[in-house]
C-alpha cells in the first residue's frame, strides 16, 4: 500500500484512506499525561468510545500503557487485563474498528484474537517477539519513530542531522526491516513521533517539513493532540490546548496525514473535513 491507496484491510474492517480519518484516543491508564484514570473502568471505557464514534471517530486507540514522558514501564500481564476487556467490549458492543497502542508481544496476539483491527506501536515492533507477533495477527501495523524510552526520552534530546532526515531514515529502516522479515509495507504506516524524544523546535520543524515523510510513500499517522508543544508555544495548560491542537491538525492534513490522533473528536473532525473541503478543491 502506498499513500495514495484509497483503503487498508484492519481485520474484517475496511478502513478507507482516500480522505483524512480521525483516531480518537482511548487510555485505559491511570497515569497518561491529560486524561489518566478518567476511563479506567469498563463501563466509562466504553461510553466514552461511544460518544467519539457518534463523533465521526473512524478508529477508537486503545492504550493500556503510559508513554508520557517520564512513563515507567508496566509487565505484560498489567497491561493486557487493563486493555483486553475493553478490546473485547468495544469489538462485540459497538462493532469499532479497534487499534491497539502497545509495544507487546502479548497484548498484539490477545487484543488480535480479540478482534481488534490494527496494532499502533510506539516502539516500531522493536520490543523482542513483537515482530512476530505482528506478522501473525495479520493486522496492519504503524510504526513510531521515537528515540529513547518513555523514562528518559525528553532528557536533552537532539540529532546530528535535521530531523526530517533521522525521523524519514528511521522508520524507513524499520519497514526494511519489516519487510525483510516478513511483514510487507502494504500493511504498514508510519508517525512521526512528535514529543517522543524531541524538543519543540524539532517537532515545529518536523511538522514543517513533513513532506520528507510522504515521500516514503505510507499513509502517515499523526499525534499532537493536547502535547506540550502545544502549552509551551502557547503557554497554556492541558485543558486549554484544542485550539492550538486544531491548528496543528489542519497543517498536518495539508502536509499529506491520513490519520489524526486526537482527544477531542467532535471539533477534529469538523477541522480536518473543512481542510480536506478546501484541499480537494485544489487536486
Amino acid at each position: 500500500m502506498n499513500a495514495n491507496t484509497p483503503s487498508l484491510m484492519c481485520g474484517r474492517h475496511r478502513l478507507d484512506l482516500s480522505y483524512p480519518r480521525v483516531m480518537g484516543i482511548l487510555n485505559v491508564t491511570p497515569d497518561s499525561f491529560s486524561d489518566g484514570g478518567r476511563h479506567v473502568s469498563l463501563d466509562d471505557a466504553l461510553r466514552h468510545a461511544e460518544r467519539m464514534l457518534a463523533e465521526g471517530a473512524a478508529i477508537i486507540d486503545v492504550g493500556g500503557e503510559s508513554t508520557r514522558p517520564g512513563a515507567d514501564g508496566i509487565s505484560p500481564q498489567q497491561e493486557l487485563e487493563r486493555v483486553a476487556p475493553v478490546v473485547e467490549a468495544l469489538v462485540r458492543e459497538l462493532d469499532a474498528l479497534v487499534s491497539v497502542d502497545t509495544s507487546s508481544p502479548e497484548v498484539i496476539r490477545e487484543s488480535a484474537a480479540l478482534g481488534a483491527g490494527m496494532i499502533n506501536d510506539v516502539r516500531a515492533l522493536e520490543r523482542e517477539g513483537a515482530m512476530v507477533a505482528a506478522i501473525g495477527s495479520g493486522l496492519p501495523v504503524c510504526l513510531m519513530h521515537r528515540q529513547g524510552e518513555p523514562r528518559d526520552m525528553q532528557q536533552a534530546p537532539r540529532y546530528d542531522v535535521p530531523i526530517e532526515e533521522a525521523v524519514a531514515d528511521y522508520l524507513a529502516a524499520r519497514v526494511a526491516a519489516c519487510e525483510q522479515a516478513g511483514l510487507h509495507r502494504d500493511r504498514l504506516l508510519l508517525d512521526p513521533g512528535f514529543g517522543f524524544g524531541k524538543t519543540v523546535e524539532h517537532n515545529l520543524r518536523l511538522l514543517n517539513r513533513m513532506e520528507r515523510l510522504v515521500e516514503l510513500e505510507l499513509p502517515l499517522l499523526v499525534g499532537m493532540s493536547r502535547k506540550s508543544m502545544i502549552g509551551k508555544v502557547l503557554e497554556r495548560p492541558v485543558e486549554e490546548r484544542l485550539p492550538g491542537g486544531l491548528a496543528l491538525t489542519a497543517m498536518a492534513v495539508e502536509r499529506g496525514a491520513r490519520i489524526l490522533r486526537v482527544h477531542d473528536v467532535a471539533p477534529s473532525v469538523d477541522a480536518v473535513n473543512m481542510t480536506w473541503a478546501v484541499l480537494k478543491e485544489s487536486c
